[in-house]
């Protein structure tokens, strides 16, 4: 099961890792140009944030337009019916059920602490309006739609607002120090870093 996750990072890393390294560089290029001609204050750990919220759309591309792609399947318009299929604990109840909600997970933590939600209404909006759209553009590349997919992935969108809420709800809480914005941005370069390297011993 470890195995099946850890291929797909593997293969998503290798497939998607030219366009992310070109995109970062465009973009932070753009955006240090901007604030320095605009004389604006760079609030590194908010820059990261974003930038890491770029990487992630990019990759989240490639996995429901590339990877996996399937010709044996058919589309489902029924809900819950390609669900109720696999049993709980199963290789493909975890690829399928919760690979999918995992997907989606950062989508609405990100999407949630961008538009600083205070209830999950337009999280869950948005997490559906893209779920939608995904497996609606699904229907042109040789893949197929499944309304269990848009199910799966609103639950991971939602699953990642109350990420955020409770991560807000603990930040709130904390001493003045540890919300300093040296403080924060010391965490995100940690924080970053240790994501980066475990992604690329995964190479």
């Amino acid at each position: 099961m470890n195995q099946y996750f850890t291929n797909t990072i593997h293969d998503v890393i290798n497939s998607t890792l030219p366009m992310v390294i070109v995109t970062v560089i465009v973009l932070v290029t753009i955006r240090l140009i901007y604030l320095l001609k605009n004389k604006e204050h760079i609030v590194l750990y908010r820059e990261i944030f974003m930038l890491t919220f770029v990487v992630y759309i990019l990759c989240l591309f490639q996995i429901v337009t590339v990877q996996d792609t399937v010709s044996w399947s058919t589309n489902n318009f029924v809900p819950f019916k390609e669900i109720m299929r696999y049993d709980f604990g199963t290789a493909l109840f975890f690829k399928n059920i919760i690979g999918n909600i995992v997907l989606f997970l950062p989508f609405g933590f990100f999407v949630s602490y961008i538009i600083k939600s205070k209830d999950v209404i337009l999280p869950l909006i948005i997490s559906i309006v893209c779920s939608i759209s995904v497996e609606t553009v699904q229907l042109y590349i040789g893949r197929v739609f499944d309304v269990d997919d848009i199910i799966l992935n609103v639950i991971g969108g939602v699953c990642g607002y109350f990420v955020y809420k409770i991560i807000h709800s603990i930040g709130s809480k904390l001493p003045g120090f540890l919300k300093n914005e040296i403080f924060l941005n010391i965490i995100t370069i940690l924080l970053f870093g240790t994501i980066t390297y475990l992604l690329i011993v995964l190479l």
